[in-house]
């Protein structure tokens, strides 16, 4: 019975300890690493939540870009970091829910590596083109693509660019050609001078360019249109409406990061989306916050391993 008594107590102090250190959390700076280049929309969405937490918390919460081997880098780093919270990976569906079946030996297990801390967006892809094509419709596109080889850029095999152009060639029963790039800056250079037809993109990345005409938005990949940019029409509207790709974007921890600093986090998180000024800056990167609980999130990440891997291995991608 001491014995017991004595296991009780300890257990009591450990929580106790546990919810006292969460409670404390943070005190020093929070490194927030975001697995791909500046510019695109996980570096946007985390240097706008990442002000946020600064301001809430009131210490500072540093944006690292690490990017490199399709996001691996970046994660792996993240994996094998102490699991304290204080350091978090931005990542999106793109890298962890494809990752894991793209590359043939990745350093860490996508799933079981990491801790899912707080969703905080959901936001579309587009088709776009040159502001001079003659493809400015969907319809004009898949008619062109029946009679002639157009070619569609991404940002490398297995990227979601590169999966949601053989989603669309299935949906449309059209083969727009594949030219795999070392990342998106070079697709979306290549779009600019007229060497390829069009990139499937996220919103974000090109809102200026959209706004400022040197790129036309011809669909979204979402079932609903954006609210910000609502004149855009989406792939479902226009005949497809099983076409629905609306990818989130997320925190993640190391795995055994304790689940009282997970639940402060989301917390957190949660409220600050709540916010008009996140909404505000979100809605103009055309994306929508998007809060869930940690246990929502890691059945949602499952999900889309699951559907995610059929695309890939359906598409024949692999990474050594």
């Amino acid at each position: 019975m001491r014995k017991f008594t004595r296991l009780i107590t300890t257990l009591a102090a450990a929580g106790f300890a546990a919810s006292a250190a969460a409670q404390a959390f943070p005190n020093r700076p929070v490194r927030l690493i975001v697995p791909q280049t500046p510019g695109g929309a996980s570096d946007t969405l985390a240097r706008i939540i990442g002000q946020s937490l600064s301001d809430k918390w009131g210490q500072p919460v540093v944006v690292e870009n690490r990017a490199g081997a399709g996001g691996n880098i970046g994660m792996e780093a993240v994996a094998a970091a102490s699991p304290d919270g204080y350091t978090l990976l931005m990542s999106y569906v793109g890298t962890h829910a494809i990752n894991g079946a793209l590359y043939k030996n990745l350093p860490f297990d996508p799933e079981k590596d990491f801790a899912p801390v707080a969703t905080l967006a959901t936001l579309p892809f587009v088709i776009v083109v040159k502001s001079d094509s003659t493809y400015k419709t969907l319809p004009a596109l898949i008619d062109a693509a029946k009679s002639q080889q157009l070619t569609f850029g991404s940002a490398g095999n297995g990227s979601v660019n590169h999966l949601l152009g053989e989603m669309f060639n299935a949906a449309a029963g059209v083969k727009l050609t594949h030219v795999p790039y070392r990342g998106a800056a070079p697709a979306m250079q290549d779009l600019m001078g007229g060497r390829i037809t069009t990139v499937f993109t996220s919103l974000p990345s090109v809102a200026g360019a959209i706004r400022g005409g040197s790129l036309y938005p011809v669909a979204l990949t979402s079932a609903k249109r954006s609210n910000t940019f609502n004149t855009i029409p989406t792939i479902a509207e226009s005949g497809f409406s099983d076409f629905n790709v609306n990818p989130w974007f997320g925190l993640f921890a190391p795995a055994k990061v304790s689940a009282a600093v997970v639940s402060k986090i989301n917390h957190d998180i949660n409220e600050i989306l709540k916010s008009k000024d996140i909404k505000d800056k979100f809605a103009a990167a055309g994306a929508e916050p998007y809060p869930t609980s940690p246990d929502a999130f890691a059945a949602e990440l499952k999900a889309d391993i699951a559907k995610w891997g059929q695309v890939v291995k359906s598409s024949g991608a692999s990474i050594d």
